[in-house]
């Protein structure tokens, strides 16, 4: 069992208030007919644990939940950083999670980085 406490009548929302795509997606989430645990990432501090368990249910690496190309991440990090491990770009979403690619929407045992907010509609259509 993760720390991430899922069912199918909930979705988790992993956004950045900032973000005009994550605020856009929050609103879709909060019209559907299902409970919304809406999780602002510039407000919010996640945990290393829940980051490993977000990538592991997108099937990715948690390196590629992180814009390399975000300002941020390369005033703080340069275009040719040095980190190898997953505990290095664990520490670099705890600290900077304005370089958090997309919104991640998780519904049960299922989750989804968010392109365009129009996408959550794949979980929200499962509704009627």
């Amino acid at each position: 069992m993760g720390v991430i406490a899922t069912n199918n009548r909930e979705l988790n929302l992993y956004y950045n208030a900032d973000s005009s795509i994550g605020m856009q997606t929050l609103a879709f989430v909060q019209a559907s007919k299902k409970k919304v645990l809406a999780v602002d990432l510039s407000k919010t501090k996640v945990t290393g644990t829940q980051w490993a368990e977000l990538a592991d249910l997108l099937g990715i690496s948690i390196k590629d939940l992180i814009n390399t190309e975000h300002p941020d991440f390369i005033k703080l990090y340069g275009k040719n950083n040095d980190l190898a491990s997953d505990d290095d770009w664990i520490k670099v979403l705890q600290k900077n999670p304005s370089v958090v690619t997309q919104p991640i929407l998780v519904n049960g045992n299922r989750a989804m980085q968010v392109n365009t907010p129009s996408d959550v509609m794949v979980f929200l259509d499962e509704e009627s």
